[in-house]
């Protein structure tokens, strides 16, 4: 006896998945980051460079959420 499944729709990998990867690929490399200066209103780069990528983080998310609200 063959069963009938209903087709499940195939998720592919589209190219606005590609800025996910940027923070990480930003903070996963320290070596380029782990220095006092330039400084930043008395900051380190180490500290103000991490504090950055949570709004740029915030701004990665952003093209693929409006992209899969989009597709709904």
């Amino acid at each position: 006896m063959v069963e009938d499944k209903p087709e499940t729709p195939r998720r592919r990998l589209r190219p606005v998945y590609l800025f996910l990867l940027l923070p990480y690929i930003a903070l996963l490399w320290v070596p380029f980051y782990n220095r006092i200066e330039p400084t930043l209103l008395g900051v380190p780069f180490f500290y103000w460079f991490q504090m950055s990528w949570i709004l740029l983080g915030a701004l990665c998310i952003l093209p693929v959420y409006l992209s899969e609200e989009r597709r709904k």
